[in-house]
C-alpha cells in the first residue's frame, strides 16, 4: 500500500505558531530515510483494536514536555514523530479526545493508549512513538515544551538499570496467568 506525502509547510503540531527555527523542530521530510527511500510502518494500541500503516520517511522525532501532553500521558514527556496526515493510514478509526479548543488525541477507549496529537486545522499530526510495532527506527532530535521539563528525567544514564525478564516475581505472575511472559 502506498500513501501520498505532501511536502507541508505546517509545523509539528505542538508547535503553537509556526516558527519551526524557534523551538528547534525539523519537519519530517528534512531528515529522509536512506536513499531518498520512505517506508510504511505500523503501530497500534496496546490491546490491538486500533491499528494503523504510517508512510515514514524520517527517523526524527521529538519528546514533548508540555503541561497538556504530561496531562494527556501521565508521564513527564511523550516522544511523537510528526507526520503529514495524508501519510497515515487508520485500520479502525480511534476514539478522539478533544484536548483543548485547538486539538485533539486520538486513543483507544478499550485499553487507554495513547495514539497521537493533531490540530484539526492542520495537514500534520504526531504518532506515539511507542505506538509503532518497531519503536527503534526513531531518534529524538528535539524537546518542545521546555518550559515544564523535568531535568532530572532528561539524563538517567547513571540510574541502576533492571531487566523486566529478570524480575523473577514479575515472571511468574505471567506464568501463572497465561503460561507465558509477554512479547
Amino acid at each position: 500500500m502506498k500513501l501520498a506525502m505532501f511536502g507541508a509547510a505546517d509545523p509539528g503540531p505542538c508547535v503553537p505558531d509556526g516558527r519551526r527555527g524557534a523551538v528547534g523542530l525539523s519537519v519530517a521530510a528534512d531528515r529522509v530515510h536512506p536513499a531518498g527511500m520512505s517506508e510504511i510502518l505500523t503501530g497500534g494500541c496496546q490491546c490491538g483494536r486500533i491499528r494503523y500503516r504510517a508512510e515514514i520517511a524520517s527517523d526524527e522525532a521529538y519528546l514533548c514536555h508540555c503541561r497538556m501532553c504530561q496531562r494527556a500521558t501521565g508521564g513527564v514527556s511523550i516522544a511523537f514523530v510528526n507526520l503529514p496526515k495524508a501519510a497515515l493510514r487508520w485500520e479502525g478509526e480511534p476514539d478522539w479526545y478533544a484536548s483543548s479548543p485547538i486539538a485533539r488525541r486520538p486513543f483507544c477507549s478499550a485499553c487507554g493508549t495513547p495514539l497521537g496529537f493533531e490540530y484539526p486545522d492542520s495537514d500534520r499530526c504526531d504518532l506515539t512513538v511507542g505506538s509503532f510495532d518497531d519503536p527503534a527506527r526513531f531518534r529524538p532530535t528535539s524537546h518542545f515544551g521546555a518550559e515544564s521539563l523535568h531535568e532530572s528525567w532528561i539524563d538517567t544514564r547513571a540510574l541502576p538499570r533492571y531487566r523486566s525478564d529478570d524480575h523473577a516475581a514479575l515472571n511468574d505472575r505471567w506464568m501463572n496467568a497465561v503460561g507465558k511472559l509477554p512479547d
